[in-house]
């Protein structure tokens, strides 16, 4: 019975949490329909889901010998090529990365210029 009881009591805790942590506190209600339906459909040239728009950070770009750089908490990072979206336009006229850091280094997933058509 007490096995039980922990059982149900550590569930409800996890599914607590992860509850918790998907609450929308309305930080994207302003966003037009358009643009939120953009956010869902960009995907990377291999075809992969960039996220959503929790997840794109707008951004200011320098193009080097032909190459997008993207600043990412004070540091410059190369986008690969693989990451770079273009034929997707860009309601936003603002250039969208999207990045994880995976231990310090950041994994860039996908990158929409400013000006993509």
């Amino acid at each position: 019975m007490r096995l039980r009881a922990l059982l149900c009591l550590s569930g409800s805790l996890i599914l607590a949490v992860g509850t918790a942590r998907a609450v929308v506190r309305g930080q994207f209600g302003k966003i037009p329909d358009d643009v939120r339906a953009w956010f869902k459909c960009v995907r990377s040239p291999a075809g992969v889901p960039c996220c959503d728009i929790s997840d794109g950070h707008r951004t200011i770009y320098d193009v080097r010998a032909g190459v997008y750089w993207v600043p990412i908490d004070g540091v410059w990072w190369q986008v690969p090529e693989k990451a770079i979206v273009r034929s997707v336009g860009n309601p936003l006229g603002e250039a969208v990365v999207w990045y994880v850091n995976v231990r310090g280094n950041i994994d860039i997933r996908c990158f929409v210029p400013a000006d993509a058509s």
